[in-house]
């Protein structure tokens, strides 16, 4: 079987659909015209990525505020925004370039999703471009849910506990859903996990040692899956990737890999290609992978990010086959796949100031040229490896 490969989720947002999104807030368009936009932009996403030759095909979540807050709220500016939610929660991430990113805050119970990953996903798998063609999903982990309630206050009437026994229950409803709805393949983006060691002090969720927490609580909606479940089930991480910025690359992967592995999934995604020394990080998923002897029977995998979608140069299927073939000789040639280092666009308002004047449209074509050269490159590399 030759070397795996596929996207971990969102793609750039058009321009049109980032004013439709940034016009709805402003209240001049009514929710049926974000709509319309979403359905061109679903459809024109489709239509690229099979072009491609993607072993799955994504909506590039579209229709989704961001990878993150998807259940709760229909845009970033809070238009939607359930009804039991406050906009003033803690910020999930402080960029370098100085940008952050907040959540809302939970203010009574029950905790439930109004939108669900597979509520995307059935609406995209009705577009003639999906018709006939693999898909998958991408949802959003339990630990990073687990930042919507209060950091250090109780909810009256609604404990922590409670909280976490609804939170474990709406993710597994997600990731079962997606399976329900035609996915083959789902990944959970955890992209906190590498943050929750990053022990920022102006974001005072990071220096609270919850990466176990973060471990814990994915695995136990993990739990709720076969172990052939569970092969299909992949986990996501990267230092972020959002106006072409990232918020824990200084973190070092040795503070992560060894909990990562420790998640009871089946595959993961790994962003590498943007590291300074990716081989070395090769060498510590090797020591840390687990096998299907200590993983309930299911072999974990891999996944290689050879691309790095915040920078505009599009890499060469050539050189994707060189990180592909550096990966099989550290890790094994059976153990790994590749991805790209992250989503594209994991908000729905991303401007892409990397990119230049063409911003997200141009950020756009790139993807495409992107995803197209690794699709190449993973071929061409395991034909070297004898798959």
């Amino acid at each position: 079987m030759p070397i795996p490969t596929e996207i971990v989720g969102s793609l750039p947002r058009p321009s049109y659909l980032q004013k439709a999104y940034a016009d709805l807030d402003a209240g001049t368009i009514a929710k049926a015209d974000l709509v319309k936009a979403q359905d061109r932009a679903v459809a024109d996403s489709l239509a690229n990525l099979y072009t491609t030759r993607e072993t799955y095909i994504t909506d590039g979540e579209q229709r989704a505020s961001s990878f993150a807050t998807y259940p709760i709220t229909d845009t970033l500016g809070g238009t939607g925004l359930a009804s039991n939610f406050a906009a003033d929660g803690q910020y999930f991430a402080i960029f370098d370039d100085g940008h952050h990113r907040q959540l809302p805050r939970l203010v009574k119970g029950p905790f439930r999703y109004q939108t669900y990953a597979f509520d995307n996903l059935k609406k995209s798998k009705a577009v003639k471009e999906a018709e006939g063609r693999e898909t998958k999903c991408a949802v959003i982990a339990p630990s990073m849910m687990y930042l919507l309630y209060p950091f250090k206050e109780e909810i009256e009437g609604y404990s922590r506990e409670e909280f976490v026994k609804d939170l474990v229950n709406e993710c597994e409803k997600d990731i079962r859903g997606c399976f329900e709805a035609g996915a083959r393949r789902v990944s959970i983006d955890f992209t906190e996990g590498r943050l929750a060691s990053k022990k920022d002090p102006r974001n005072p969720w990071t220096g609270a040692d919850l990466l176990q927490t973060f471990v814990d609580l994915n695995n136990e909606v993990l739990a709720r899956f076969s172990p052939s479940e569970r092969a299909n089930i992949g986990v996501h991480t990267c230092p972020g990737g959002d106006c072409d910025s990232v918020h824990s690359q200084e973190v070092p992967y040795s503070s992560l890999l060894p909990s990562l592995f420790a998640i009871n999934a089946g595959y993961f995604l790994i962003q590498c290609a943007s590291e300074p020394d990716p081989t070395s990080i090769y060498t510590q998923i090797a020591t840390h992978l687990r096998s299907a002897g200590d993983n309930d029977g299911v072999d974990q995998k891999a996944f290689i990010g050879v691309i790095n979608p915040l920078d505009p140069r599009v890499e060469s299927p050539e050189e994707v086959c060189e990180r592909v073939l550096e990966a099989a000789r550290v890790i094994g040639k059976e153990r790994i796949g590749a991805t790209d280092d992250c989503g594209f666009s994991p908000f729905s308002i991303d401007v892409k100031p990397k990119h230049g004047e063409g911003g997200p449209d141009f950020a756009r074509d790139v993807a495409f040229r992107k995803i197209r050269n690794r699709v190449e490159g993973v071929r061409m590399a395991s034909e070297k490896l004898g798959f």
